[in-house]
């Protein structure tokens, strides 16, 4: 049994290599090749973004009648990872890119035509000196002029420059950096004496809060009583003394119609009670209570002094 893995294969003496046929391949036929999206493309058919990196299973082929110094050009297909639609591109080994074909259109791409079109200007611009002297002549006067103005631009700029120079950009930044300081210290001060004054008022507000509590609960306090001046006696006027008697100062004055005024009753004279005499006119008609009644006791007389007027009359009668 012969080995599975084998260094030398075994030629038999007739072999010939030409009599082998050959496998007769078309040149446009295509592979599978794995690869990613060479650039950002957006799919016209749907509007989808493919971007750079994305990997794609590409057929590849090779282009018919493109060469570029000898260097083969490949066309790639690819499919829409949204509507499937086939989009193209091949390779650019001139500009050592690739380019767009068919089915998706090139983001970021204005920078790319910019370049090209100062290719295509400088081309140009060769190809006219080549085969014009004084178009040569006409190109190198524009030059110098414009590198002058450049120059001129440039002295400008140096002589702005030194007139700058003698700033002290470290002394600016010291002067901004105390303004800065200043500007917080002074914002501080404020809110300091903002959260004072807010206390203060909260501080008043409590005490005033708790003066009106110990007001309503509290009874009022007592007024101390007033002290007698001792020099008042001397700035009054004298004034008239009057005997106060003893029953006066025991009870009291007895004075105009006092409550005991009507305990004592005036004793009538006898002639009064026996009738009137014979041969004296008859009385009248009667008169009123009002009249009838003696006379009230004038407010000056004292009760004692009726007591007295009472006790003699008394005497008088028992003596008759």
């Amino acid at each position: 049994m012969s080995e599975r893995k084998v260094l030398n294969k075994y030629y038999p003496p007739d072999f010939d290599p030409s009599k082998i046929p050959k496998l007769k391949l078309p040149k446009d036929r295509q592979y599978v090749v794995r690869l990613m999206a060479p650039f950002n493309m957006r799919c016209k058919t749907c509007g989808e973004y493919i971007y750079k990196g994305k990997k794609f299973n590409a057929r590849k082929e090779t282009v018919q009648n493109e060469v570029y110094l000898g260097l083969p050009i490949f066309r790639f297909y690819i499919k829409c990872t949204r509507c499937l639609a086939e989009i193209t591109f091949k390779t650019d080994p001139e500009n050592t890119d690739y380019t767009m074909e068919h089915g998706a259109t090139r983001n970021f791409q204005a920078e790319k035509l910019l370049e090209e079109e100062e290719k295509r200007v400088q081309k140009e611009r060769e190809d006219e000196e080549l085969n014009n002297p004084m178009k040569v002549l006409e190109n190198r006067t524009k030059d110098s002029k414009l590198e002058m103005e450049v120059l001129e631009n440039l002295q400008e700029l140096k002589d702005l420059n030194q007139r700058q120079a003698h700033v002290d950009f470290e002394a600016m930044l010291r002067q901004h950096r105390l303004s800065e300081e200043e500007r917080r210290r002074q914002e501080q001060e404020e809110d300091e004496q903002e959260t004072a004054a807010l206390l203060e008022e909260s501080r008043k507000r409590r005490l005033l809060e708790d003066s009106d509590s110990e007001d309503e609960a509290a009874p009022a306090p007592l007024q101390p009583a007033p002290r007698p001046n001792p020099t008042a006696i001397l700035d009054e006027a004298p004034k008239p003394k009057r005997k106060v008697e003893v029953w006066e100062q025991s009870i009291g004055s007895l004075g105009s119609r006092p409550p005991l005024s009507g305990l004592v009753v005036l004793k009538k004279a006898k002639a009064d009670l026996d009738g009137p005499p014979q041969g004296a006119p008859a009385p009248g008609p009667p008169q009123s209570r009002k009249e009838a009644d003696p006379a009230p006791p004038t407010p000056g007389v004292s009760s004692l002094s009726q007591l007295g007027a009472y006790l003699d009359s008394d005497d008088s009668n028992g003596s008759n």
